[in-house]
C-alpha cells in the first residue's frame, strides 16, 4: 500500500502568500511532504496535519513581547493569533515545527521569550544584506540537533529581516549565529522537534543543507504520524 505524504500546515502572510507558499510547498513536497495553506481569516486545523510551518512577512505585533510600537512596521495581529494559537496547539499534540525568519521570531515569543526591533542597529557588526540569494554566512552552533542535520561548517544563507531573537523562550537554544553575534537559528532543546532559522531556505531549494532543513521537519512530522498511529492501533501507512 502507498505510504501517504505527511501532511504540513503553513501560515502565511494574506498580503505576500500568493507569492510565499507555492515556494513553501514545492520545498514540502521535495522533501517528501504535503502542505497546506493557513492565513488569518480561515481556520488552521492542527488535527489535521502532522506538522507546521510558520512562514515569513509581516512584523509581530510588540504587544506580544512588550517592545515598541513603530509607525513604519506593517502588523497583522490576526495572523499573531493565528500563529500563536497553532504553537502552541502543536506543542501540546507534540508536532513538530518550523519557523522561517518571521515565524522564528514566533516560536521565540511563543515560548515568552523577546525581540531586536532593530537587530542590526544591535548588532552593527552583522553583515547587513537584504537579497533572496546565499550572500550572509551563518555559523551552526556545535552540539546542537541544526548542527547534526545541516553540518557545522559555516553555511551561505540569504537575508531578508530587520528584526531578531533576544531574549530565548523556554526551552530554546541558539543554534546559530552570524559573525556579528545576532542569533540566525533556534531549537527547541526538547521533543516535539522545534526550529527556527532567520533567513528562506525556500528560496535556496536548490542546495543541499537548506533542503536538509525541510526534510527534518518531514521526518519528525512522519515520525509523530506513526507514534499516534502506534497508540491508536492502526496503520500509519493508510492514515
Amino acid at each position: 500500500m502507498t505510504r501517504q505524504r505527511p501532511v504540513i500546515g503553513v501560515t502565511v502572510s494574506r498580503r505576500s502568500g500568493w507569492r510565499i507558499y507555492p515556494l513553501i510547498a514545492v520545498n514540502v513536497w521535495l522533501a517528501g511532504g504535503c502542505a497546506r495553506r493557513w492565513q488569518a481569516g480561515c481556520t488552521a486545523d492542527i488535527d489535521g496535519v502532522d506538522g507546521v510551518i510558520i512562514g515569513g512577512g509581516d512584523d509581530i505585533s510588540p504587544d506580544l513581547y512588550g517592545g515598541q510600537i513603530v509607525t513604519s512596521a506593517r502588523l497583522d495581529p490576526d495572523r499573531d493569533a493565528l500563529e500563536r494559537g497553532v504553537l502552541l496547539a502543536a506543542f501540546v499534540q507534540s508536532k513538530p515545527v518550523l519557523g522561517i525568519c518571521r515565524g522564528s521570531q514566533m516560536l521565540n515569543i511563543a515560548l515568552g521569550g523577546t525581540l531586536h526591533q532593530d537587530a542590526y542597529a544591535t548588532y552593527q557588526a552583522s553583515d547587513h544584506k537584504r537579497t533572496v540569494l546565499p550572500r550572509k554566512t551563518v555559523y551552526p552552533e556545535a552540539g546542537t540537533r541544526f548542527a547534526a542535520l545541516s553540518g557545522e561548517g559555516p553555511m551561505k544563507v540569504n537575508a531578508l529581516h530587520t528584526q531578531a531573537v533576544n531574549r530565548l523562550g523556554e526551552g530554546l537554544r541558539i543554534a546559530a549565529l552570524d559573525q556579528g553575534g545576532m542569533i540566525q537559528a533556534i531549537e527547541r532543546v526538547a521533543d516535539p522537534f522545534a526550529l527556527g532559522v532567520q533567513w528562506h531556505p525556500e528560496h535556496l531549494f536548490y542546495a543541499h543543507r537548506q533542503m536538509g532543513i525541510f526534510r527534518a521537519l518531514i521526518a519528525a512530522a512522519a515520525a509523530r504520524r506513526a507514534d499516534a498511529a502506534q497508540l491508536a492501533g492502526v496503520d500509519a501507512s493508510t492514515t
